[in-house]
């Protein structure tokens, strides 16, 4: 084959800051990025997600459009209840939707207690469903 009719792999964007958000927020989602998680959108519906923070241990199961079942909190969720996720936080009012990240704090609806904010995530993990 001749060289110039190699072909080249496409060229992959990487991450770059955006313009309108202040060094501390793009440094977040940066550091939410290297530090890894799950996107909901990209998971199967029945897909289950295992999650640790500081505190508890949950168990998700996705079921699509930020609909899930969770337990893993002995007041909130000590068994499965149907919920909303709305994403993860660091703590402010900027939430990553749909997004469960290491270093995050997990935001959901709970049909009883209204709006749930988990201590920080330590670990996330994808298991198989059984």
């Amino acid at each position: 084959m001749h060289p110039d009719s190699q072909r080249t792999a496409p060229i992959q964007k990487l991450w770059s800051p955006h313009p309108n958000f202040s060094d501390e927020i793009n440094s977040n989602i940066l550091q939410s990025e290297i530090e890894g998680g799950v996107h909901l959108d990209n998971l199967s519906e029945g897909e289950v997600v295992e999650i640790e923070t500081q505190h508890h241990a949950y168990v998700i199961v996705n079921y699509g459009g930020g609909k899930a079942l969770i337990c893993g909190h002995p007041k909130y969720c000590p068994q499965p209840v149907p919920v909303k996720i709305d994403g993860c936080t660091w703590g402010g009012s900027m939430l990553k939707v749909r997004y469960i990240g290491r270093g995050m704090r997990l935001s959901f609806r709970h049909p009883v207690y209204d709006s749930i904010l988990t201590s920080r995530i330590v670990d996330v993990r994808s298991a198989a469903r059984t």
